[in-house]
């Protein structure tokens, strides 16, 4: 395992950063992780044995490595900006910042971060509070910490995660804002196109980008250009923000 704790002082290794002509510094807050290399993580809990467990365990895994740690929302926060870890695993209760707190932060600060929440409570207003925020995971902190590791690799590839618990609890919020939109919509304003669309549909229906690319006889690579393009003009964080509109507009059908 290794955890790179001297470098929470300074900025991150994967900081890019240009020069312009007055000497103005654009910094530009993302990892640079590709596929294949190691996933870096940070963990933040205020419990000192669930952070010990948690890096023990992740500690095992070839392909990732414990970057940091942090006992507080604050601290998650600034070592979060320092050694742009690829995704932070954030408690929903910790001192000085809420774990909610703290990912709103994060992602406004870094939103390619991945950001999954950890928690105790199944309390239905905490995950879509983790929803709003532009959190990619909610789990529950009874799961066997060995599935953690395959957690933060589907998130990773690009999927959604949310603990089977929570799960019921988030599709009737679902078809409940079916329910309450007032008429039906063909197409979201701003207006998408019918490729961003028909992509729009399979994540709402939690497909990852690798079946989505199947789906529709596309690259993986054109995948991830149409998310994002979905996200910056619905100005939405996660998709799982995107599943929830397409469910509010009817774009999904849910009945």
């Amino acid at each position: 395992m290794r955890v790179s704790g001297a470098e929470s002082g300074r900025l991150g290794p994967d900081l890019r950063s240009s020069v312009g002509a007055a000497e103005a510094t654009e910094v530009d807050l993302t990892s640079a992780y590709e596929p294949g290399d190691p996933v870096r993580v940070l963990i933040a809990d205020d419990h000192h044995l669930w952070r010990r467990g948690l890096e023990m365990v992740l500690g095992t895994e070839d392909d990732m490595e414990v970057v940091g740690e942090a006992s507080d929302g604050l601290e998650a926060v600034t070592k979060a900006a320092a050694l742009l870890p690829d995704v932070v695993l954030l408690d929903v209760r910790m001192p000085r910042r809420s774990g909610i707190e703290a990912c709103r932060e994060i992602k406004a600060a870094a939103p390619a971060t991945k950001i999954v929440l950890l928690t105790s409570s199944d309390e239905e207003s905490d995950l879509f509070d983790a929803v709003r925020a532009g959190a990619n995971g909610y789990l529950l902190k009874d799961i066997p910490t060995e599935e953690i590791a395959d957690g933060l690799r589907a998130v990773m590839g690009g999927q959604s995660l949310i603990s089977p618990a929570m799960a019921g609890a988030l599709l009737t919020e679902f078809a409940s804002l079916s329910r309450r939109a007032e008429q039906p919509r063909q197409a979201p304003a701003p207006k998408l196109t019918e490729r961003e669309v028909e992509v729009l549909r399979l994540v709402a229906r939690g497909k990852g980008n690798r079946e989505i690319a199947s789906e529709l006889f596309i690259s993986e690579n054109t995948v991830k250009n149409h998310v994002r393009n979905i996200l910056e003009k619905l100005q939405l964080h996660s998709r799982t923000e995107a599943a929830l509109y397409a469910v509010k507009e009817r774009i999904l059908d849910l009945s």
